[in-house]
């Protein structure tokens, strides 16, 4: 088994609604996404893939998507304000929690056509969640 691993490095904003505690409040992270990308036999180029497809599919979508946004979970009270504003946000079913964005990444590479086993998250420099499918 071969495996490839392409980090990419955003920032995003978020709050988790139905939580006691200090993540309950808006702030922000300068994450790091690990996306692990698996294979049994390698291309004809001896590659897994190339780093700059992952570069440009996932880090093309979460530049696109992510990055500089608050990530909010579609009923939070603050989306409307937030959009009468024009600010940036992306919106999901659930609390915007790491591992929730963890998957969300691994879906969407899998949904670009990449063969990812895993993706890391790391929120923190102490603390991180990963979703491998």
């Amino acid at each position: 088994m071969y495996s490839v691993t392409k980090r990419i490095d955003f920032c995003y904003g978020h709050r988790l609604l139905e939580y006691d505690g200090v993540c309950k409040h808006p702030h922000g992270h300068n994450a790091v996404a690990e996306i692990e990308v698996r294979t049994d036999t390698l291309d004809s180029r001896n590659m897994v893939v190339d780093f700059s497809d992952i570069k440009t599919l996932v880090k093309g979508w979460i530049d696109r998507e992510l990055d500089h946004k608050m990530i909010l979970r579609r009923d939070d009270p603050m989306v409307a304000p937030l959009q009468a504003l024009g600010e940036p946000i992306y919106l999901l079913e659930s609390n915007p929690t790491v591992e929730r964005i963890a998957r969300l990444i691994f879906e969407t590479a899998r949904d670009l056509g990449l063969g990812v086993m895993r993706v890391t998250v790391w929120e923190t420099p102490t603390s991180w969640a990963t979703y491998t499918g």
